[in-house]
């Protein structure tokens, strides 16, 4: 019996052991198979993804600065998605649900931004503090405002993902509580709509995974 209803984010409530981080790396498993010889329809797939968003961050980040980079943000896509994915089944730990699992992806990726953009292109950074065309007036409030939307970057990404992950597995955590105390009538009618919301939350699997990563390619192509 839960405690309280968000216990079952907690990962050290269950059988009394800790080890639900470890559906983290649950994902690196399912990754040596699709790189066979002989590639499975599995693999086909994956590819054609992986190029499909190569194209769409290379055009992000710039044509000058793309080689290589874009790997960071397909591969930061990958983890965040194996996880939400793995989130969705039964009796596995969604850690992309906490926030120590989203901010530890958010905050060095923004920092490495920041010191790069700063040690290595200082005028644009400030550049990026004063929108063009501020009248004078505005100018030391703007820089106010653009420093204070730059420092929670990081946690606006860490929270957008781990809200998402937590506002639809506790929506089905609370619909499925209410299963017993149904008729039989209202159990079918409760099947479909869980149903149609483990649909749902595989949509915003994947929605999140590609918003976190596109959001960090743009932040990282306003410090070039």
């Amino acid at each position: 019996m839960m405690a309280n209803l968000f216990s079952s984010f907690d990962p050290t409530t269950s059988l009394n052991l800790s080890m639900n981080w470890m559906s983290t790396f649950i994902g690196i498993m399912i990754i040596p198979p699709m790189f066979w010889l002989i590639p499975s329809r599995t693999s086909i797939l994956w590819n054609k993804i992986i190029i499909t968003l190569h194209q769409e961050f290379k055009i992000l980040v710039g044509l000058k600065n793309s080689s290589g980079s874009t790997l960071i943000f397909v591969s930061l896509f990958s983890v965040i998605l194996f996880n939400n994915f793995l989130g969705l089944f039964p009796y596995i730990f969604t850690s992309t649900s906490h926030l120590v699992m989203s901010l530890a992806l958010s905050l060095p990726l923004w920092l490495s931004f920041m010191i790069f953009g700063w040690l290595n292109n200082t005028i644009h950074m400030f550049a990026h503090l004063v929108p063009q065309g501020t009248p004078g007036v505005l100018m030391p409030f703007m820089v106010c405002i653009e420093t204070i939307s730059n420092i929670i970057r990081p946690g606006t990404l860490a929270v957008r993902l781990s809200a998402n992950m937590i506002a639809g597995h506790l929506l089905m955590t609370l619909l499925g509580n209410t299963g017993p105390s149904f008729s039989t009538s209202l159990i079918w009618i409760l099947l479909s709509v869980q149903i149609a919301l483990l649909v749902l939350e595989s949509a915003v699997s994947i929605i999140q995974s590609y918003v976190f990563a596109v959001l960090s390619t743009l932040y990282s192509s306003e410090v070039n």
